[in-house]
């Protein structure tokens, strides 16, 4: 039987594998490391030929970070990185001229792409299909970012379901006016209303100007639920404490000097950077998982940057691995 036509609030979405090449993978080395002296290289990574060019271009020039540092950074941090994206669609946010410059959208994998670039159709309400490359392993990694992505942007719901998310989330964004000393109460406020309600939840910094905060959910109730559901809880949190927070979406009503809950980003299609991501910031900060306990010690965005990350992600390892587990997710159903 042919698939039921897309509407708002159901899309199909078909993963379309490249099995001959994976049956052809090879080990990985160790660790792959970039040469420093060359404009242009091709490696090999699990039986697979990539591309990389333009390794001397500037992308943070003050810092002296070129596009080969953030390919080599993303190198080393795939093993943590990767099962936080596999099967989901991604939308590319391209900076061809680094950090500082323009950047543009694009959803579309592009052509010529390799055969290996496995991809998500998603069919939207109007009928569009739109084929989203996904990031299965470091060879896809690495042709992502080789297109100029910095920072990540994937899907909140797998491939095999885009419609019903694996996790609920905040976005805590100060309002002009709002030190982010207050990002870190609203965070612990959020916490200690999350947990009133037995959510487990884990904190990042979003390596930009906030804190997001992950609740692992069980997939069933779809991505318009969930919304509903953070609608909801922002808005009681910010009636909890008025002159912190605001869950005000409309920009012009909102009042300053407070923290933004932004639920609006749980709705479908949206997408925030992904943990581990470096972002076009001008120290080339990075999203990075942290402790609550060291939430409340305080923390700043700037203590988790390209150059200082990966001491602490061999020392910690993944932070947010309950993020992957099968278990400890929370039913959300119980409050829908």
């Amino acid at each position: 039987m042919p698939a039921k036509p897309a509407t708002r609030d159901y899309h199909p979405a078909r993963v379309e594998r490249a099995e001959a090449t994976r049956a052809t993978k090879k080990k990985a080395p160790k660790r792959l490391i970039l040469p420093k002296d060359k404009v242009g290289v091709e490696v090999e990574v699990e039986g697979r030929s990539v591309k990389l060019t333009n390794l001397g271009k500037p992308f943070w020039p003050k810092l002296g970070i070129t596009k080969r540092d953030l390919l080599q950074y993303y190198t080393d941090v795939a093993p943590l990185l990767l099962p936080h994206l596999t099967d989901r669609a991604m939308v590319m946010k391209r900076y061809p001229n680094g950090a500082s410059g323009e950047f543009f959208f694009m959803k579309r994998a592009p052509s010529p792409r390799p055969e290996w670039i496995e991809l998500c159709h998603i069919e939207h309400s109007s009928g569009n299909v739109i084929d989203f490359p996904m990031i299965q392993d470091l060879a896809s990694l690495l042709w992502v970012v080789n297109l100029g992505c910095i920072d990540l942007n994937q899907w909140y719901a797998r491939c095999d379901d885009v419609d019903r998310p694996d996790y609920l989330h905040f976005d805590l964004d100060p309002v002009p006016g709002a030190s982010f000393e207050k990002v870190i109460e609203t965070a612990l406020l959020l916490r200690r209303a999350l947990e009133s309600l037995k959510m487990p939840c884990y904190a990042k910094t979003t390596g930009s100007k906030g804190i997001h905060v992950y609740v692992p959910i069980e997939r069933g109730p779809t991505q318009k639920q969930v919304w509903s559901f953070a609608k909801e809880f922002s808005h009681a949190l910010a009636a909890q404490a008025p002159q912190l927070v605001t869950a005000v979406y409309t920009v012009s009503k909102r009042p300053k000097g407070r923290v933004l809950v932004d639920y609006n980003q749980n709705a479908w299609g949206r997408t925030l950077a992904s943990i581990y991501s470096v972002r076009p910031r001008p120290k080339a900060t990075v999203s990075t998982p942290i402790k609550w306990s060291e939430v409340e010690r305080g923390i700043t965005i700037e203590d988790f940057r390209i150059d200082n990350v990966l001491a602490r992600f061999r020392r910690l390892g993944d932070l947010w691995q309950p993020l992957l587990a099968k278990s400890g997710r929370f039913k959300l159903e119980v409050y829908l």
